[in-house]
């Protein structure tokens, strides 16, 4: 089967990546990675990666390639510029494998250089990006402050991109997003959402945290501590490691961690609906006969 990559997207608890994993089962392909939290090792529960529950090797699952998963350290971090080289790295060794890259993930931004290509901005030296960090962590109302007007500021992790990217040429991230995009790697994919109804990702929301934190997340944040580590990589990581340090109640963590991921949906959402142009959208949870739909679509 000849066919063009394959992005698969959607809210988190859409059900996308058990679709892709099953849809990389039936059409020879081969995984990678779309998402900036999966792509950290050692916390594949509280993010919910197709590695939660497996330890040691990452690189397939009954036999699919996975790429990108769980390479990172918590205390790494990563422009989106690092992730593009490393998607495309990733995309010619499935490619030298005879496999079809299929591209699963809900960081929109991510998604996006995949298909557009990336601003020309400078590097950033690594006393700019601690200098943004520390300050998004520490002084979060003078961050905020310093960004443009028409800048998102519910997410800290853009948020300190946005700021090492001010500290270091003294322009505003939104203006350089403004300027010509170079280098995008698959302008031409296969483009698959999967938006179940808000309802149901409330459901499934609330019906899988408790269960992650009673299952190895919790784990994986006894860890956190014990090697300090950046607990703020993850939505969730944070709440538990707060409840380990007797901060807040077991039930105030899972409360919070579950309106956060209820944030984080609706801003995926809002994303989805207005920047991905999808060739093939299922609105509702995946099923075995979407995959036929969607094998059939692509051999068109």
């Amino acid at each position: 089967m000849n066919t063009k990559p394959i992005i698969i997207t959607g809210p988190t608890a859409s059900g996308k990546s058990d679709f892709a994993h099953s849809l990389a089962r039936k059409i020879n392909g081969a995984v990678i990675d779309c998402d900036s939290v999966q792509i950290y090792r050692g916390i594949e529960n509280i993010s919910a990666s197709p590695f939660a529950g497996k330890t040691g090797d990452f690189s397939e699952i009954d036999g699919v390639p996975y790429k990108l998963f769980s390479i990172l350290s918590l205390d790494e971090h990563i422009s989106v510029s690092d992730y593009l080289k490393m998607a495309k790295d990733a995309l010619n060794e499935v490619v030298a494998l005879g496999k079809i890259p299929i591209f699963v993930g809900g960081t929109g931004y991510y998604i996006n250089v995949l298909l557009n290509g990336i601003s020309s901005i400078p590097n950033v030296s690594d006393e700019n990006r601690t200098r943004a960090r520390e300050m998004v962590k520490n002084d979060l109302e003078q961050a905020k402050q310093i960004l443009s007007n028409d800048f998102d500021k519910s997410d800290p992790q853009r948020m300190a991109r946005a700021l090492e990217v001010f500290f270091e040429t003294g322009i505003h991230l939104s203006k350089w997003q403004k300027q010509p995009r170079v280098g995008a790697l698959i302008p031409d994919a296969f483009k698959i959402l999967i938006l179940p109804p808000r309802e149901i990702l409330i459901e499934r929301i609330a019906k899988r945290i408790p269960e992650m934190i009673n299952g190895g997340a919790l784990h994986e944040c006894e860890n956190i501590i014990a090697n300090h580590q950046d607990e703020t990589r993850a939505i969730g990581a944070m709440q538990i490691c707060s409840m380990l340090r007797g901060e807040i109640s077991k039930e105030n963590a899972i409360q919070n961690w579950i309106t956060k991921t209820n944030q984080y949906a609706k801003r995926q959402r809002t994303w989805f609906k207005g920047q991905y142009n999808a060739d093939f959208s299922l609105l509702h949870t995946p099923t075995n006969q979407d995959i036929d739909d969607v094998i059939r679509k692509i051999t068109d």
